[in-house]
């Protein structure tokens, strides 16, 4: 199994823009998801079990490169601890959190801001300024996503009322906006092991917050809706998105991959269309084709030199 995996590996691994693309289509289906269980399954609850199912998923594979890798690991433990935090632990509970209670129109909207926050984080980190061509994509698909989401009204903006779930969720892309960046310090291992790691120390931050959230009275219910939650998340945006989001940003950096936040609202509305009966309208073309044009002036220009690892 792990000859295979790494002959698939060696090839998809190349295509960054493929990587990238599927990485929203799950990460889109866990917003769609994490709103549907919202008072199914507490946020810190799923959280926790994404990433356990996640870290058992992966363990099996990881185990060989963790034992080479482990010097590297303990010599860069701050480093990963502090990846792990922001990506694994803090984002993804804040933004269950905020699920709890804000509308998708707001939440499509406020997951948009990740190109322009990762934007500024590279700024203030390592002074990698956005190009003229990728501001550009970045505000043409930030325009599809406008449209998408107003149902081609942007007037309707205007109206839309902030409440404490959208703040928890902008405060989850701004931090998830720094993991970003931080990728570019990521450890020079293998990459089973640096996800397997960051995974693992990151359910681990979670532990005090699940045994408060479960002395509080909010318990999961036992059911086929939560199991097939649990297994969707541990599966699709963990596990594959992370590792292809990784692997993506190496390939052609943070501020290139960032755009590709963008397919996000555009791949929910074809799963409104596909699976909620949703007919498409003249807006969704709008939106679509904005979003597509934008996400490729962004990904144009120079890749960022990568370190090969085995």
């Amino acid at each position: 199994m792990v000859s295979i995996l790494e002959r698939i590996g060696s090839s998809l691994f190349q295509r960054p823009y493929l990587l990238l693309s599927l990485t929203s289509l799950f990460w889109a289906g866990n917003l769609v998801l994490g709103r549907f269980v919202a008072g199914h399954v507490p946020p810190v609850t799923l959280a926790f079990a994404r990433w356990t199912g996640a870290f058992t998923l992966l363990i099996g594979f990881a185990l060989p490169h963790l034992r080479r890798d482990w010097p590297a690991i303990r010599a860069n433990l701050g480093r990963l601890s502090l990846m792990a935090l922001t990506g694994i632990g803090a984002y993804n509970t804040l933004s269950y959190w905020g699920l709890q209670s804000t509308e998708a129109l707001n939440a499509l909207l406020i997951q948009s801001t990740g190109p322009l926050l990762i934007g500024v984080w590279t700024a203030l980190l390592f002074r990698d300024l956005m190009s003229r061509a990728q501001l550009l994509g970045v505000l043409a698909s930030l325009a599809g996503v406008a449209v998408i989401v107003s149902r081609g009204d942007l007037a309707a903006l205007a109206r839309i009322h902030l409440n404490v779930g959208d703040v928890a969720i902008l405060v989850a892309m701004v931090i998830y906006g720094l993991y970003s960046a931080l990728l570019r310090l990521k450890p020079a291992m293998h990459w089973l092991s640096f996800l397997t790691a960051t995974i693992g120390i990151g359910a681990v931050f979670l532990l005090p917050l699940l045994a408060a959230e479960l002395a509080s009275g909010r318990t999961p219910t036992l059911d086929a809706t939560t199991a097939g939650a649990i297994a969707y998340v541990a599966i699709f945006p963990s596990t594959l998105a992370y590792l292809f989001f990784i692997r993506g940003v190496e390939l052609i950096g943070a501020n290139r991959a960032g755009p590709f936040f963008h397919l996000m609202p555009l791949f929910g509305a074809l799963m409104a269309i596909a699976f909620l009966g949703e007919r498409p309208q003249p807006f969704h073309a709008v939106g679509f084709a904005l979003i597509l044009v934008g996400v490729a002036i962004a990904a144009r220009g120079r890749a960022p030199a990568i370190a090969q690892q085995a």
